[in-house]
């Protein structure tokens, strides 16, 4: 499932136009990367969490040529799924 799915299912089950679902479905999106920006956390029972993980510089190597270059420091978002999600998935 994609964002255009989630738009176009929500529109259905809750009978919007699909503008106002695309509405909807950005303002949730804009307010978890809003969250996670801040270095918030997000956590939905069942479903799981996402947390913002942070990684220091390294010195890396570009696979075509071997030339050694250093990579920054970056924030990355991680999801961990929930107990409830993942008994679910595995039947």
């Amino acid at each position: 499932m994609n964002k255009a799915d989630l738009i176009e299912a929500l529109a259905v089950k809750e009978a919007l136009q699909e503008k106002e679902a695309y509405t909807i479905i950005n303002m949730i999106f804009d307010g978890f990367t809003d969250t996670l920006k801040n270095s918030g956390r997000i956590e939905i029972r069942g479903f799981g969490s996402f947390t913002v993980r942070k990684y220091g510089a390294y010195t890396g190597r570009n696979p075509k040529t071997g030339v050694k270059t250093q990579v920054g420091a970056k924030n990355l978002p991680f999801f961990k799924v929930g107990k409830e999600l993942k008994s679910r998935v595995n039947g």
